[in-house]
């Protein structure tokens, strides 16, 4: 029988080319994983048992890191969805080791998206209204987020020449590499053309940084995911809003903005790139308050 690293690798490589999942998912699929072989010490798939699964849950669920932070339900649930998936894939080859059907998945608390209201959202927006090129660059990400309401992962990837600013609309790699189109609102549009008249270098990517080189020459580079949640944070202080902003809270305003304007949860889920409704529906307890406005008014009233 192939070593557990062996056996990994081959999971790993299965994942990619059978199940095309993303190099993303791989990666993280890797770190549950090893975080896993890591902690048990065990080196043949037979020695997986129920009994050590759960030890490895209570040791998640007491796991706290240097600064004294736990692991949340979520990240402890994805350590144990990725064994069932190697255990799957063992069971696939017929490699003697504990059923995937076994292990259940925990459940997630059910817990509240915190989002932006509309107030909120237009002193995010003022706060970024100077005219230099990285004032316009950070307003253009602003707008782009909320207007689209992309991951801040589809962001950074995204290149000038995909962009069709006259259709207002453009494509994006999201999870598990489906592509999906999204569209661009008349102040979006507005600021990322203000943004791009200002670009003078060559750099495909839509969203840079600036800086000297040596030589004091202007050299750009595509801003990584955190270069834009620190953004993001940064207009989020100036205009004094105290909610823990960060760009996901733009894609909960996109997504509780248009449920709120009446559009159908279908196609939310759609513009969102959301595999299941179910992800989609945590946004409903926010149209669940509308609802009851509704029925207030309209209820049990007599003709």
């Amino acid at each position: 029988m192939p070593s557990l690293n062996g056996l990994l690798r081959d999971f790993f490589e299965y994942l990619e080319i059978e199940r095309g999942r993303s190099q993303k998912t791989i990666e993280n699929y890797d770190h549950y994983i090893n975080r896993f072989l890591s902690w048990s010490k065990i080196s043949n798939p037979q020695d997986i048992t129920p009994e050590l699964v759960r030890n490895f849950r209570l040791y998640l669920n007491r796991f706290e890191d240097s600064n004294g932070l736990r692991l949340k339900k979520a990240t402890q649930n994805y350590h144990i969805i990725a064994l069932r998936s190697f255990l799957k894939y063992l069971a696939k080859r017929d490699i003697k080791t504990l059923a995937a059907e076994k292990i259940e998945v925990g459940k997630n608390p059910s817990h509240e998206v915190e989002f932006l209201d509309d107030e909120e959202l237009e002193r995010l927006l003022q706060a970024a209204s100077a005219g230099d090129i990285k004032t316009l660059r950070d307003r253009a990400i602003l707008e782009l987020l909320f207007s689209a309401g992309l991951r801040v992962s589809e962001l950074v990837q995204i290149n000038r020449d995909q962009l069709n600013l006259q259709r207002q609309e453009f494509s994006v790699r999201g999870k598990g590499d489906k592509i999906r189109i999204v569209f661009i609102s008349d102040t979006a549009k507005k600021a990322l053309e203000r943004y791009l008249e200002k670009r003078i270098d060559i750099d495909p990517a839509l969203f840079v940084r600036f800086s000297k080189n040596k030589n004091f020459r202007e050299e750009t580079k595509r801003l990584t995911s955190r270069s834009i949640q620190r953004i993001v944070k940064f207009y989020a202080a100036k205009a004094g809003i105290v909610k823990d902003v960060h760009p996901h809270t733009l894609r909960h305003s996109f997504a509780t903005n248009l449920l709120s304007n009446g559009a159908d949860i279908r196609s939310v889920q759609t513009m969102l790139g959301h595999s299941s409704i179910t992800t989609t529906q945590v946004y409903t307890h926010i149209t669940n308050k509308q609802l009851k406005e509704i029925h207030k008014q309209f209820h049990g009233k007599k003709k």
